[in-house]
């Protein structure tokens, strides 16, 4: 065991002893959240622009005109209507009411008329206005409907109308599809980097063999198990400062709420830093220098992290690469959180942990095996 941690502490002090490796292993994860945070982060509440063009001149048209400038999110501005069409083309307006001459006629009369909203923006815009507006509308024409025609009774129930003090309970409800969306893309981020930081670790593998320090080692009392033991301890120690840093940052620092508990998380996480290992691993065995390597990591990391939906969601994708995403390690750990973030107990994801130590177990066998038959370099494993 001593000699184990000797060479942990020999490949840490290597690793770090440059100061740029601080940056690649430990600033690059938080990269991600910058990333995550500028994609779907701001403000949500939006301020609706409102043009009122008012041809009725009376007073049921002033006070629907004030209703409306009393509503949560809406900005009123009155304007001539000759200005209508340049201040919806230009964007200074989102909708404008158009209250035509007669509008208060209509009303009384119990039938609604001579009024219109207009917009570029389409339904998403006129629906919310005219969801108060017409409800407002139909409470007076019923007011007049149930004065008929009675003038002094109308004026008084009209009076009234205006007068009563409604009591409204707001609740706001937390929307948590921003944050989760942040997290989701956080994690997809992250899991590219702990390949990366996995496959630059497993390098030096090939870096000592090529330079022989990896013979002079296994001529010394280390065999192959313990240098292999130590490299995947140093690669573990490393990816879950990763973790943890990313996971404090994202809660602390940029107060992006996953919806689960740091632990859960960080648990999920860990479990794919072994598949990380076994990848590095099976690439390290694969390649007969450190330039394989890389090209293997190239070929292997991006590709395969865009197709989970570690940059996007996997929705947007094709029906076709949605099938191929189901057998990535990346899919599965990011669906994996997705279905935490969502309520569903760990209890019941034990087939997803089952999947993910599966995929750990078979890259791990097929670099042991690989090693194994590797006679240019010696039995590794």
């Amino acid at each position: 065991m001593k000699d184990v941690l000797r060479l942990i502490r020999n490949t840490l002090s290597m690793t770090f002893r440059k100061k740029r490796n601080f940056l690649y292993y430990l600033g690059l994860p938080l990269i991600g959240i910058f990333i995550a945070f500028l994609a779907y982060g701001g403000n949500n509440v939006n301020i609706l622009h409102v043009g009122v063009v008012d041809g009725d001149h009376s007073k049921i048209t002033a006070d629907t005109v004030d209703f409306l400038n009393g509503l949560d999110n809406v900005k009123l501005t009155e304007i001539p209507q000759s200005k209508m069409r340049r201040k919806l083309a230009n964007g200074k307006l989102d909708c404008v009411i158009i209250f035509e001459k007669g509008f208060s006629d209509s009303v009384r009369s119990g039938n609604p008329a001579h009024i219109r909203i207009t917009s570029i923006k389409g339904a998403e815009v006129t629906k919310f206005i005219q969801s108060y507006l017409y409800q407002y509308i139909d409470h007076i024409a019923s007011i007049s409907k149930a004065a008929s025609g009675n003038e002094q009774a109308f004026q008084t129930m009209y009076q009234g109308f205006q007068k009563s003090a409604y009591k409204v309970k707001t609740i706001n409800l937390q929307d948590l599809s921003k944050s989760n969306d942040m997290s989701y893309q956080t994690m997809g981020f992250l899991i590219m980097f702990m390949l990366m930081s996995a496959c630059n670790l497993s390098e030096l593998i090939l870096a000592e063999k090529e330079n022989r320090t990896y013979f002079r080692l296994l001529s010394s009392p280390i065999n192959a198990g313990k240098y292999v033991l130590s490299n995947v301890i140093c690669n573990m120690i490393i990816m879950a400062v990763q973790v943890a840093l990313t996971l404090v940052a994202m809660k602390y620092v940029f107060h992006i709420s996953m919806n689960i508990s740091i632990w859960q998380a960080f648990a999920v996480m860990f479990l794919f830093a072994w598949i990380s290992i076994g990848i590095s691993l099976m690439i390290v065995s694969f390649s007969n220098n450190r330039s394989a390597a890389n090209s293997l990591q190239n070929l292997i990391i991006v590709p395969t992290c865009m197709l989970a939906g570690c940059f996007w969601p996997v929705e947007i994708m094709p029906k076709a690469l949605q099938k191929v995403s189901d057998f990535l390690p990346q899919r599965w750990t990011l669906e994996t959180l997705d279905q935490l973030q969502t309520g569903h107990p760990i209890s019941s994801l034990y087939l997803n942990y089952l999947i993910l130590l599966a995929f750990a177990l078979a890259f791990f066998l097929l670099a042991i095996y690989q090693f194994s038959r590797d006679h240019n370099t010696q039995n590794f494993v």
